[in-house]
């Protein structure tokens, strides 16, 4: 089994000071065949396709080596390779490129995607649908399997429910040869979040989910003695290896 990181582009902020989030998609070579974990955003992002407020709070950066194809491509793979599709939660910034898999199975988990749901047809307005689109939301996929608990997707790989950041929050587990790595994604943005101790996040929707989360992540890291990776972190982003590299 194969874990390749995925770069595809960054968001800037400027809440006080700049700041680049790396954005980060996940793919896994099993014997069961490939599975995405997240897709990024949508290469469009900037040109009207994100609503105005989202474009101005966290506007994308891509070169275009850092689509998903293309990096998809570093590895080998094309998107209709791909029939297993884990979304961490329906974020513009992580199910950006759901289009791309009409043919595929699409695990998300149930309560973010029925938040999103509601969010999109609560106005014709997309400012104020919050971080989800419309597009993707709806998006045609074979089918959507909705996840409320933990669960083995194959041999060696975990989806585990990591609410607070939204209302539903996937993280993944793999176990690989040389070790276990955690994807906690906005779970846990940056390691300066995770702690110990953790701290609060820019944003929460349950504040005790939240950070019971964050120690689920921690029990899960000692027992299986994982390394972590953090979803929006620029400085530990700079330690990882990425596609065409891979972890085994």
């Amino acid at each position: 089994m194969k874990l390749y990181i995925l770069n595809t582009g960054y968001l800037e902020t400027n809440f006080g000071e700049k700041n680049q989030l790396p954005v980060l998609a996940f793919l896994i070579e099993t014997e069961q065949g490939p599975i995405l974990f997240d897709t990024g955003s949508n290469p469009e992002a900037m040109n009207g396709y994100w609503p105005s407020n989202y474009r101005g709070m966290f506007p994308l950066f891509q070169m275009k080596e850092e689509r998903l194809e293309e990096q998809l491509k570093l590895c080998g793979v094309r998107p209709e390779d791909i029939h297993t599709v884990v979304l961490s939660h329906m974020h513009l910034d992580h199910s950006g490129n759901i289009a791309l898999f009409p043919h595929a199975d699409v695990y998300v988990p149930k309560e973010d995607y029925d938040f999103a749901v509601m969010n999109v047809n609560s106005s014709p307005d997309p400012t104020k649908h919050g971080p989800y689109i419309k597009a993707e939301i709806e998006a045609e996929v074979k089918q959507y399997h909705f996840i409320e608990k933990d669960f083995e997707l194959v041999p060696g790989v975990e989806v585990i429910t990591l609410p607070g950041h939204t209302p539903g929050l996937l993280g993944m587990v793999v176990h690989l040869e040389k070790g276990t790595v955690i994807m906690p994604q906005d779970s846990i943005y940056t390691k300066v979040i995770y702690g110990p101790p953790a701290r609060p996040s820019a944003l929460m929707y349950d504040k005790g989910k939240y950070f019971a989360s964050i120690e689920k992540v921690r029990e899960l890291e000692s027992r299986y003695q994982a390394d972590v990776i953090f979803s929006h972190d620029k400085d530990h982003f700079k330690t990882i290896k990425k596609a065409p590299e891979y972890y085994e």
